[in-house]
């Protein structure tokens, strides 16, 4: 039975101990909701606060090895892995965040290489696609697709093997790796072995229960949520409309079966919660295979606001884990 969406909204999960002295160092202007009006300076903020790092600092004085790649339709692709391993080696193929609108290919590889490529001697390829409000809707996922395609054309000469590709991201991120999951379903396209959806942006609807229990007291809210829907929609489509298709919001899929495994972390603190839950309980009823792991007391981005605290290395712990037997199953 779906939880009723009107009625009666009670106070919000509380947070962990740890996790709520990080979001209270934050200050305030995180409470400041994202607009149309100051999304340019949200971006030029984000950009300072975060500065992409270059190939050189990614290479970390020579354990990895980085390079740029370009696929033949142009989608930029940042390439990766463990200096001094030989191929062909597992491919996680990687969808940064920044809700649609903001983020990049390479600020999120530092993370990814050390807690993943490192320990799991994986490559990784993380995409440069297109950002909303330049590019809507279905631009992103179109790109992420481009890169897929390419990336196992190209395997031999990357050093991957096609048949160990696993799918992933977080938040905006995370909601486009189930988007490419179904679209690589449908369209026939390369085979993966899993999604690691972390705190994924599935929902357009913006109704659920935690949407509202936690809007304003989580680090997201309902009006910076509804800003970028519907900058990454664009002039076709609008939140909540009847026939958005399913490769913008995973949510809307009425058909969940014949994916590849997932792994679904989401926050108890978190307006994502009962979309990401949701999506897990739907994939099991169309008989198909997904782990879900709720963070107790966790706020979305828990993992870099809170990046000590118990819960975190938890998540990590726990998302490796199932990467590792994703990859020898």
């Amino acid at each position: 039975m779906s939880e009723p969406q009107n009625g009666p909204t009670y106070g919000p999960t509380p947070f962990d101990p740890e996790v709520a002295a990080a979001i209270e160092a934050l200050g305030t202007d995180w409470r400041v909701p994202l607009t149309p009006e100051n999304l340019a300076e949200r971006r030029a903020r984000d950009a300072a606060s975060r500065p992409r790092p270059t190939a050189g600092e990614l290479r970390a004085g020579g354990r990895f090895v980085v390079e740029e790649l370009r696929a033949d339709g142009g989608v930029t692709l940042v390439g990766a892995r463990p200096a001094g391993l030989e191929g062909p080696l597992p491919l996680l193929y990687y969808l940064h965040g920044g809700a649609m609108v903001m983020g990049n290919a390479w600020s999120v590889l530092p993370t990814v290489l050390r807690e993943w490529a490192e320990p799991l001697g994986m490559a990784v390829l993380s995409v440069e696609y297109r950002l909303a409000p330049e590019a809507p809707y279905p631009a992103a996922v179109e790109d992420a697709y481009e890169g897929l395609v390419w990336a196992t054309g190209h395997a031999a000469e990357l050093g991957v093997d096609p048949g160990r590709v696993v799918i992933g991201g977080k938040s905006a991120g995370g909601g486009l790796a189930a988007a490419l999951a179904l679209l690589v379903r449908d369209r026939g396209g390369p085979s993966t072995l899993g999604q690691l959806l972390l705190s994924p942006m599935l929902d357009d609807s913006m109704a659920t229960y935690s949407a509202r229990q936690m809007s304003g007291v989580d680090v997201w809210d309902l009006t910076s949520h509804a800003t970028i829907w519907r900058a990454y929609l664009g002039e076709r489509y609008a939140p909540g409309a009847a026939d958005l298709p399913p490769y913008a919001a995973p949510a809307r899929a009425s058909d969940l079966s014949d994916l590849p495994p997932a792994y679904v972390e989401v926050g108890s603190a978190e307006m994502f919660r009962d979309e990401g839950v949701a999506y897990a309980n739907r994939i099991w009823r169309c008989g198909g295979r997904a782990e879900l792991h709720v963070v107790p007391g966790a706020c979305h981005g828990f993992d870099g606001l809170a990046r000590h605290a118990a819960v975190t290395a938890d998540a990590r712990a726990t998302r490796t884990r199932w990467l590792r037997r994703i990859l020898t199953a």
